[in-house]
């Protein structure tokens, strides 16, 4: 008898495996029902369990926002804060299954201010349902998340039209927000569109149809979700093997693991390994069961070569016949998910498979209003605009468009100095005039230049409020290292403005650009031999930091020029300050426009205390102390 109990399970099991998986999402705007839905999705397949039911109807008389019964909701609003809102904050996650197929459902939240956690969980879905409250029909929102749902590759979506209790189950209101809803995601190029009227409270066209809307006849939501078609494109897609680790246990063995993103491989295939090109035969795959034949789409594999080839972390191995693209510079839809602003030409980390790259937005193409999808002009990005840019990164990389390949063309960027994921991007297409660029080999190099002057070359960055004595400082500094047989050029703020950067203004983008600009220039003159001065206000550390990176360690002294805002608008010498308090110029850096103090300065001069003789000395000992002079 037990070992025909066991028979049974392992039959069960077996038959529980091999159901078709569907991962969907459900988003809309707040208050559409979202959760509710679900909550009746796990409730009515009766996947709670009895001491799960117990808590939901004591959770549901505490802080239910349904007067009497249970709050569904309850079952995915985890977060106490959540519950206490009554609205979905971050994206849940839940299982179910029925006898034709299993299902993993997202539940993404509807406010505004959370879209980007909506275009997470939607970026590893099959179908979106998009919830819309009879009442009100389709919202910004609504146009939104569908809008979204396109740009991350779902291609269907069921539109769930809920709380039609509340408007008496009305077969008008229903073709109306239907026909909205159609024409809208047409616009936007949603494949197909399956509408369902339902009531999430009352049960009504969720699992089953009920009485209650005898004038439809299409499928329930269940039903239209057991019937839509999924077809694993990654599994077809060419082979790609992102490489996450080099695996070397021993002298006589070297692998390349990672999980395969697409495709399929198999022992005795020619590979090509890119960005670099280089080509082989695999000769074994190793899976968690040891030794394999071939390896597919989702599997962790390790597998070896026939050549020694130079592959590391970041690295892509695909077929020979259909290798990856490479490119130092692409077009890419992108989605900015944090609250401070974006400025092209300000340093990011990007993260593309398991290569991690620097990376700035060289243009705004356009900005995308998702609500009417018109293409509108941007210098910057803010929490939730979706855009269309240009990138440029410090390596090429290897990428494969992202509507062929989802898993090789998504990438992240981050912050480089809080590590917050500020954007998820989705790449286009590489700009071919990357590929046409080489750098040209000079024989006289910046040693050569460097020791005909007899001096070491470095960049003095000299940044602070305006009227703390930059200028003065670096000019006092400059004369000194003449006298001192030095070959120097400064580079001043005011003066750049005239010339090189005459066409920027003073807005927070414009200052980021102004700085890229200067800290190029800059670098020139370092590869040129010269020790170059640099006086400007340069407010953000991230620019600063950027230009740190450009030229080789040692090379940069930052030097703060620190006086207190009161004892600069004192001393005042072209009258800005009172200019900026009266409201005769904007963005002025210290009134309304932030500073950002330098957090580790290689040279901190208080000037409200210094001579600027004295200052000027201090950095001239600083730089022989470094070796410099």
């Amino acid at each position: 008898m037990d070992a025909l109990h066991a028979k049974d399970i392992d039959a069960y099991l077996r038959e529980q495996s091999e159901k078709p998986m569907l991962r969907f999402i459900t988003c809309g705007s707040v208050d559409d029902g979202k959760s509710t839905l679900i909550g009746r999705l796990l409730y009515d397949s009766k996947l709670i369990f009895e001491d799960q039911l117990a808590s939901l109807e004591t959770d549901s008389r505490k802080v239910g926002t349904v007067e009497d019964g249970i709050d569904f909701a309850l079952l995915v609003d985890g977060l106490q804060a959540e519950r206490e809102q009554g609205i979905t904050i971050d994206v849940a996650y839940r299982f179910f299954a029925t006898d034709a197929r299993k299902f993993i459902v997202a539940d993404a939240p509807g406010h505004e201010q959370y879209t980007r956690n909506m275009a997470t969980g939607a970026s590893n879905v099959d179908v979106a349902v998009i919830l819309a409250d009879a009442r009100k029909g389709v919202l910004t929102q609504t146009k939104r998340h569908t809008f979204i749902a396109h740009l991350v590759g779902i291609k269907d979506v069921v539109l769930a039209v809920n709380k039609m209790d509340l408007v008496d189950y009305s077969q008008e209101r229903f073709d109306e927000i239907a026909k909205e809803y159609r024409a809208f995601a047409e616009e936007v190029g949603i494949r197909s569109v399956t509408a369902v009227p339902l009531s999430a409270l009352k049960g009504d066209n969720v699992l089953e149809s009920g009485d209650a809307m005898p004038w439809y006849d299409g499928p329930t939501l269940l039903g239209a979700l057991e019937k839509i078609s999924v077809t694993d494109t990654l599994e077809n897609a060419p082979f790609r093997l992102p490489v996450q680790w080099v695996n070397r246990p021993n002298l006589n063995f070297r692998g390349f693991s990672g999980t395969v993103a697409s495709g399929k491989i198999a022992i005795g295939e020619e590979i090509a390994v890119m960005p670099s090109g280089r080509t082989s035969t695999v000769t074994g795959i190793l899976d968690q069961d040891g030794e394999a034949r071939e390896a597919a789409a989702g599997e962790a594999v390790t597998i070896t070569l026939a050549d020694e080839i130079d592959i590391s972390r970041g690295d892509v191995i695909s077929t020979a016949e259909q290798p990856a693209q490479i490119t130092d510079q692409f077009a890419a839809h992108m989605i900015w998910m944090t609250d401070e602003q974006m400025y092209p030409g300000r340093p990011y980390l990007m993260k593309i498979g398991s290569a991690t790259v620097s990376a700035t937005v060289t243009e705004i193409k356009h900005a995308i209003n998702v609500n009417s999808l018109e293409h509108n002009s941007a210098k910057e990005l803010e929490l939730n605009m979706v855009a269309f840019c240009n990138f440029s990164l410090d390596r090429a990389i290897a990428y494969d468009p992202y509507a062929e390949n989802q898993r090789t063309g998504a990438f992240i960027l981050i912050d480089k100095f809080t590590n917050q994921t500020v954007a998820a991007g989705m790449i286009s297409f590489g700009l071919r005039r990357a590929t046409n660029l080489v750098w040209q080999e000079i024989d006289i190099d910046k040693a050569e230049r460097a020791r005909m002057k007899g001096q070491t070359p470095s960049i003095l960055w000299f940044t602070g409020l305006s009227g703390a004595g930059k200028s003065t400082v670096a000019n006092l500094v400059e004369k000194r290292l003449h006298s001192l047989g030095k070959h120097t050029y400064i580079l001043d703020g005011d003066n750049v403005r005239h010339g090189l950067n005459r066409d920027l203004g003073f807005t927070d983008a414009d200052r980021v650009e102004n700085i890229r600009r200067v800290g190029e220039t800059a670098k020139l003159f370092v590869d040129a031999g010269m020790i170059v001065v640099v006086s400007f206000i340069s407010p953000f550390r991230s620019e600063r930091d950027m230009v740190r990176q450009m030229v080789e360690d040692g090379e940069f002294l930052e030097v703060f020029v620190d006086a207190p805002l009161e004892v600069c608008e004192t001393r005042d010498p072209k009258g800005l300050y009172a200019k900026a308090r009266e409201g005769a110029i904007k963005n002025f850096t210290g009134i309304d426009s932030p500073y950002e103090p330098p957090e580790a300065p290689e040279l901190h001069l208080r000037t409200g205390d210094l001579t600027p003789e004295q200052a000027a000395e201090n950095v001239i000992q600083a730089m022989r102390d470094k070796g410099l002079i």
